[in-house]
């Protein structure tokens, strides 16, 4: 697996592979600096405008790969379905 540039880092950076195509889901966690807060808007803006999934938590990021464990057998249901099946 080849290694890819942070956006301050110059390019060709996460972003430039994201528009490429060479990316299919991205983890994203920002130390708080102005820096890498507008880094994080460009990967997110880039991800949301390429279709691909993104986190920007360790919990959230931890989650998707339990359930990624898990994932045969499942079925996607409406929220109304799950509030039926409930009752």
């Amino acid at each position: 697996m080849k290694g890819v540039n942070k956006v301050k880092d110059g390019r060709p950076h996460i972003v430039d592979s994201i528009k490429a195509g060479e990316i299919q889901l991205v983890y994203t966690t920002v130390d708080e600096t102005r820096t890498a807060i507008a880094d994080s808007r460009h990967i997110r803006t880039a991800a949301l405008a390429n279709r691909i999934t993104y986190y920007t938590t360790m919990a959230g990021a931890e989650a998707a790969t339990e359930a990624l464990k898990h994932q045969t057998g499942l079925a996607v249901i409406s929220v109304q379905e799950m509030h039926a099946e409930l009752a």
